[in-house]
Order: C-alpha cells, then structure tokens, then sequence
C-alpha cells in the first residue's frame, strides 16, 4: 500500500524527510545531474515563482513513510502549461502501476490548475537521433507508457535539434493535452518552448538556437506525432480526473459525543442540530474526508488550563448527574482567593458568566472536542494542508481557569499549543465575539500568534475583553492583536479589516494556521449584529486561503439553523479554492478589491 501526497514546503519533519529522500533518489538514479538543481528544491518550494516555474512536488510513500517515487512539476501561471520535470519511482517500486497512478496525479492537479496541457520530454525512439539499440527500447518503452495517457512528441518541428555534433539522444517535446481535445496555437506553442529553454536552460542554449527552434513552430495548432505503439483512441481520450485526490481533500473530524451534551432549556441556542447542518452542507461538495476523532492525553488540556479547574470541571459534572443543570450564580467578585466548599456553588468561582450550564456530559463532551481538535492537528502535522474540526460545545472564551460562553475547554488554544511544538502558529478568531480564550492563554507567549476580529466590547460578549489596546505582556507584547468592530458591518467593511489581520499573520512569518470559525457574524445571527452572507464567506475563506499556509479550523459559535450549513460550505469553498488553486487565485494576494461585494 501507498500514498500519493503533494508536498508544499520543508516546515514540517515528515515534509522534510520526504524531500530529502526525494533528492537521495535523483542523485542515485540520475548521475550527472547539475547538484544545484536539486539543492535548490526546497527553496523553490518555499518561494513559488521566484525561480521562474512554480515548484511542485509530489511523492509516493508506503505505510513506513518511506518514498518509493515522486514526480517533480514545474507551473507556469502565466502561459499555462505544467512541465513535468521527473517523474521517478525507486528501484523496489511497483513499475509502471506505481508510475502512472503519480502521473494521473500530476494530470488531475494540472488541469485544476487551468493548465491547457503537461509538457515534458522524451528521448528518442528514432534510429536517426539515437543510434543505441539498447537505448531506443528503453527510450521506446518510455514513449508508450505516456501515449496511453495521449501524450506524443511535437511534430514537424526543430526543438529535438542536437546543440553540437557529439550530441547523442536530442530529446522529444512531448504534450499532453489532459483529454482536452484541443492543442496549443502556434503563439502558445512557442511562448512555452521559449520559456523552457530560455528559463531552463539558458546556461546551455545560446540565444540564436532558442529563436530558431522557436520559430520552428509552424503549424496552427502545433501537430503531435501519430500514434506508433498503441492504437488510436476511437472516442475521446481519457480526461484527467477532476475529484480531488485525497491528501487535497479537508480532513474532517466530527465530535461523534456532541449529542450527549444537549441543554432542553429555552433560550439555549448552543444546539446539536448546529453540527448536522452544517455536517449536512459539506455532504453536498467533494471536498472532505470524514477522519476518527482519536484519543489523546489530559497533559494536552493542562498544558494551557489550569490543573486545578480541569480537575474541578470534571468532578462537578459527575455529580451533577441527569437531572436539572447548574449554573452559577455567587461570583467570588470581594474574596476570589478562597473556593467555596460546595462544588456547585463554586461553579462562579470558575465561571464569567450566569448562562454556561453544567450538567452531566459538558465534561464529556468537551473532553471529545479536544480530541477532535487535536486529531484534526496532527492531520496537518502529518501533511494535509487542511483539516476542520466540527465540534461542539465550543471554546474560544474558555480561559486558562475559568469557563463561559458555552465554552469548557479552549479547543484552538490546545491545538495550537501543540502545533506549536512544530512551527510558528498564528491563531486568527473570526468569531463575532472576542477570542478572550486565547488572548488569556497566550497572553504571556510570544510564539503564539493571538488576533480576532470581532463585535466592540461595548456591545458585545464578553464585554470586559478585545479591546484595542490590549497587546499581551511579557514575552508575549505585540503578540495579541484585537479588532473590535462597530455595531453594524457589512462583507465589504468586514474584508478591509480581515486583510489587516492576514497581512500581520505574514510578519509573523506564520508557518501553520489555526482558525477559530465563528459563523454568528452572519446576517439574523441571534447572537450578533453584523450582515455577512453566503458570497461573503465565500470571500473570506479565499483571502485566508490566499495565505497557502497549512490550516486547521476549529468551529466556535454560529447560532442562525437556516444560514448555518450554507456559510460554512461558502467559507470551506472559497477556502480550498484558494489554497489549492492556480496562483492567479492564490499565490498573489487577495484583498477586497479582488472579491465581489456584499
């Protein structure tokens, strides 16, 4: 069994790893290669274009993690073609079974790319060009595994001219046009070819054989050589597979626990019907993949929360019992440095508010949650670049001792505490209400990027915190940034301050993501008062994704039944629109110029 994955960057340890397999396989299986060239790999992963091709790169693992083939591909935004540059699979490697399954990848992201075809070459099968016999069934062999795909040599051209008389095996230009039907005009043609040999090899190509090859191309559209081993296809060619593959796709965690946690009490908006909406809306698309929540130790909860009020949480919720649920009600305002002795009143001692109920399974399923978030976080850690964890009850005004706002444990703030272990990691709320939580937690920690754009203290929950002038303290000054809002605020208003945000997770040289998702900005949310709708979240999730960072999103608040799997669908839309998307979409960055308004 195997995998075939897209990696993006060297950040993490298994990207890494796998980079550096993929360059101990060049330099065993391709002697002679110039060992600059793939040296420079991880650059040319970190900084797409500034190397004249985006880089990409993609492997073929088996469970051990060990890389059996890869395939490197160069994109070319601009004129739009992919240049499959290697496409190697080890010597224990499973043939040509293994090699094309990598290469209906490389097909299938092309053309998600908007590329019009995959360009690549060949050595010659031609007596004339190649005069090895040994060589030509090898060069041969090559020439029919890619015409299965209906990939063939360019012809009536000069581009496969040797440079000087010793040069043996002058290679094929060979185009794919990934089932399209329709091959390049000759302009198109020959921007390609003069992008490849004046970028790719312009240390060996003099400029006047690169004129004369390009001018070479003739004929409108450029013809390809007929079929010479297989026999012509009598329907259409096989298009490049348009579902995403599954390292693409979001990993999805659900807390399968959330329904135990259900308050039947008039008024209480923090429902289980949010999570089945919203699991109901993402159905409808391709975009996900359902992954087990697993289960992981307390020491992630008391990392960021205090033993204590972990320990107090959860003996009072099992003593709570079936019946009526506590809330609290006596806040320790004169005296907090001595508890009650009555668990239930000394919920105030740990609470901010007198609406967050305990009952017999809040413990329990927010214990579930935290490991939905942490799963989903390891997902990203293991090389997905998106994962989601659709929980419930929420986290983000969970503080490191006390609860509130529907909130038991700060589900990002754990999660981010982890990832952070590994990267730099920037947590961006996006909830209505101030991301207190976090703001608390990190306070103190400047490796942890703290921002949330939400409803002014003024007006909104939890009224005490996320104002302006908030910045952390200690190792953690400039670390918090808040963006209190007005009353009202439109999806135009909403992106002006969104691109701020974004702009300070880059000088953060941020390398994961965690999102805290509110979806109560929304217009009609009972919880709030601003007017994002569905094209809005569209919008928002493009300009997060613009980043192409690895991203985890935790789902906090967002209480509007009817809009709710809508904007969510909207949001992840725009999101994995953006993130795995040409770079006219991505690369560049968004701002709300680049998005329709409200």
């Amino acid at each position: 069994m195997f995998r075939i994955r897209r990696v993006y960057d060297t950040i993490l340890s298994p990207d890494r790893v796998a980079v550096e397999q993929v360059q101990a396989m060049v330099d065993e299986r391709i002697p002679g290669l110039d060992p600059k060239e793939i040296a420079s790999l991880p650059a040319r992963l970190r900084q797409p274009l500034e190397h004249g091709f985006r880089a990409v790169l993609y492997v073929a693992e088996d469970h051990r993690r060990t890389v059996k083939a890869f395939a490197l591909v160069y994109h070319e935004p601009d004129i739009g073609f992919a240049w499959l540059e290697y496409l190697a699979s080890g010597a224990t490697a499973g043939g040509r079974g293994l090699g094309g399954t990598l290469y209906e990848r490389v097909r299938a992201d092309a053309r998600e790319l908007g590329a019009w075809g995959v360009l690549f070459e060949c050595l010659p099968d031609d007596p004339a060009l190649c005069r090895d016999p040994a060589k030509r069934r090898k060069n041969a062999a090559r020439l029919r595994f890619y015409e299965g795909f209906g990939a063939r040599p360019v012809a009536g051209t000069a581009y496969e001219t040797p440079l000087s008389p010793d040069d043996d095996e002058p290679p094929y230009l060979v185009i794919d046009d990934l089932g399209r039907g329709a091959l390049p005009s000759r302009r198109t043609a020959r921007a390609a070819v003069r992008a490849i040999l004046g970028r790719k090899y312009r240390d060996v190509c003099p400029p006047d054989y690169i004129e004369r090859v390009v001018a070479s191309f003739t004929d409108d559209p450029v013809r390809l050589r007929p079929f010479a081993y297989l026999e012509p296809p009598t329907g259409p060619l096989r298009p490049a597979a348009s579902a995403p593959p599954p390292d693409r796709r979001i990993a999805l965690v659900v807390n399968d626990r959330h329904l135990i946690h259900h308050v039947r009490e008039r008024g209480y908006v923090e429902s289980p019907v949010r999570i089945s909406t919203i699991r109901r809306e993402l159905a409808a698309t391709d975009l996900f993949e359902e992954v087990a929540p697993r289960r992981f130790p307390d020491r992630h909860i008391t990392a960021v929360h205090d033993r204590g009020y972990v320990s107090y949480l959860e003996r009072v919720c099992a003593r709570v019992g079936d019946g009526r649920p506590v809330y609290p009600y006596v806040f320790p305002i004169r005296n907090n440095a001595r508890p009650p002795k009555e668990l239930e009143v000394r919920a105030g001692y740990y609470c901010i508010d007198t609406f967050t109920p305990l009952d017999h399974n809040a413990y329990l399923a927010a214990r579930r949650a935290v490991d939905c978030a942490l799963t989903a976080a390891h997902a990203v850690l293991g090389g997905r670049r998106l994962a989601y964890a659709l929980v419930r009850p929420p986290g983000h005004h969970a503080e490191r001792r006390v609860f509130g706002g529907f909130c038991y444990f700060n589900n990002v703030a754990i999660a981010a505490a982890e990832l952070a272990r590994h990267a730099r990691v920037a947590i961006l709320d996006l909830d209505y209400h101030h991301g207190n939580g976090q703001q608390d937690i990190f306070w103190e920690r400047g490796d942890v990027l703290t921002l949330s754009i939400h409803g002014h203290p003024n007006i909104a929950y939890p009224y005490f915190t996320g104002f302006a002038d908030e910045r952390g303290a200690g190792d953690g000054l400039g670390a918090n940034r808040n963006y209190p809002l007005e009353e009202r605020v439109d999806g135009e208003r909403y992106r002006q301050v969104l691109e701020r945000a974004l702009h300070r997770v880059e000088r953060h040289r941020t390398e994961i993501l965690v999102v805290a998702l509110g979806l109560d900005t929304s217009r009609k949310d009972p919880t709030g008062t601003w007017d994002l709708t569905a094209r809005d979240f569209v919008a928002n999730g493009r300009m997060v994704g613009s980043l192409r960072l690895p991203t985890l999103v935790v789902q906090e608040g967002g209480y509007r039944v009817r809009s709710l799997g809508v904007n969510a669908r909207s949001f992840f839309v725009g999101l994995w629109d953006a993130t795995f998307g040409p770079p006219e979409r991505g690369i560049k960055k968004i701002s709300p110029r680049d998005v329709a308004p409200s």
